[in-house]
């Protein structure tokens, strides 16, 4: 079927819990779609690494002109609006991971990649994140560029002081259970006065649904956020509080910087681009940290895809660029300069890749994030799933931040995700 704009506000309602499309309805410069020799790709800043960007231009400069564009702001927004009006689309489009999944319904409107030849790719990447980029008729919309495997950040020192496994193989040995690690928290706490395992219980939470198999949606648009996996996660975050392992700050703040800083806040469940976070947030902790492997099993967080759109003039060629671009080789390189850690397990053995890291005492974080990225459980992305999982997001908070009875927090989650259910045809 062709894309409406109707469907596509239905999908945009789909992705977030309230969406406002309309971003390239203000004036701004908008890229025309490809003319002769002239190809657009639209990206976002760290979308990609520039140094790949530009060899790509060099390399296909013989035949096509193509046109790198980094779109600034509301970068899903901007796309589905333009795809909606059928004008000055991009002939290469940059899909953001935790967007790909309101995309897929829409699959008619890109290219069908496995028509160019897909198939013959799909070994060289991680199986898992392969299929996130296919629709549910079979339609490969999204090739794969980066992902992000989560892990243990912790402070070596710290650790150490009190009294806990501080070697990286020993904390992923000896904290390999949600209730060893939050005894850890509690010892933390006991020997180092003032420090706290866990910024906030949101993260508890997050993580132990995306370690599973199953989210909020399934294929058959039921709502599942009301089943064993979703309230154990729950249950988990609110023991987390209930052991008072938890900080009173807010992610991203100054307040929580300095603590992090001071060693206060000596652990943090995170993904592989979390590190260039910690280098660019906390600069003095150089040397201080090291990575492990989380509680229990990897899960993931982030991680993006390249797509053609059903507007280009040549999909071959898009296709021949694409391919090189996200080749092994050039994902490594997109590592180096953007942290996109690479989808190629052929890159977890490259120079980029292997290299001591200084801030983390020499570490080579890549013995943790690849293995970590290679057994990541495969789990159904709904389209739904954003919207439905926004109460049970809020709520968790609510009982972490404001002290809200956890209980009713629940009852409050069910009853708004009941009524988003309605409102998007999925069945409760």
């Amino acid at each position: 079927m062709r894309l409406s704009r109707r469907g596509l506000l239905r999908a945009g309602l789909a992705g977030t819990a309230a969406t406002a499309l309309g971003g390239l309805t203000s004036g701004c410069a908008v890229p025309t779609g490809s003319t002769g020799r002239n190809m657009v790709l639209w990206y976002w800043d760290g979308g990609l690494g520039d140094t790949v960007v530009k060899n790509a231009k060099a390399r296909y400069g013989s035949t096509v002109d193509l046109e790198a564009v980094k779109i600034g702001g509301y970068y899903r927004s901007k796309l589905i609006t333009t795809m909606a009006g059928r004008a000055h689309i991009p002939d290469i489009a940059g899909l953001k991971g935790e967007d790909m999944a309101s995309y897929l319904p829409n699959a008619d409107q890109f290219v069908d990649l496995r028509t160019l030849g897909a198939d013959k790719y799909k070994s060289q990447y991680l199986p898992w994140k392969w299929e996130q980029g296919i629709a549910d008729d079979g339609t490969m919309v999204g090739f794969p560029i980066d992902c992000g495997p989560v892990a243990h950040y912790y402070q070596y020192q710290v650790f150490r002081k009190a009294g806990l496994p501080y070697e990286p193989d020993d904390v992923t040995r000896e904290l390999n259970t949600w209730e060893k690690y939050f005894a850890a928290g509690e010892q933390l706490k006991k020997r180092i006065p003032g420090t706290c395992l866990l910024t906030d219980i949101l993260g508890v939470f997050t993580n132990v649904v995306q370690q599973g198999s199953k989210r909020y949606v399934d294929k058959d648009r039921n709502f599942i956020g009301d089943q064993q996996h979703v309230r154990d996660a729950w249950a988990l975050a609110v023991e987390a509080e209930r052991r008072k392992i938890v900080s009173d700050l807010v992610s991203g703040t100054p307040d929580q910087l300095s603590a992090i800083e001071d060693g206060k806040l000596p652990s943090n469940l995170n993904a592989s681009w979390s590190m260039y976070d910690l280098k660019s947030g906390v600069p003095k902790t150089k040397g201080k940290w090291r990575v492990a492997q989380m509680p229990v099993r990897p899960s993931n967080s982030g991680g993006s895809f390249l797509s053609i759109t059903k507007a280009c003039r040549d999909p071959e060629q898009a296709f021949r660029i694409i391919t090189w671009i996200l080749d092994a080789a050039n994902q490594a390189q997109g590592y180096v300069d953007a942290g996109l850690f690479p989808s190629t397990p052929a890159s977890y053995q490259l120079k980029q890749l292997r290299e001591p890291d200084p801030f983390f005492g020499g570490q080579v974080t890549t013995d943790v994030f690849g293995p970590a990225a290679e057994k990541i459980v495969v789990a159904y992305n709904s389209p739904y799933d954003v919207a439905l999982s926004a109460p049970l997001l809020d709520e968790i908070k609510n009982v972490g931040v404001l002290g809200k009875d956890p209980n009713k927090a629940w009852s409050d989650a069910m009853s708004k995700c009941r009524r988003i259910a309605k409102h998007l045809g999925v069945n409760y």
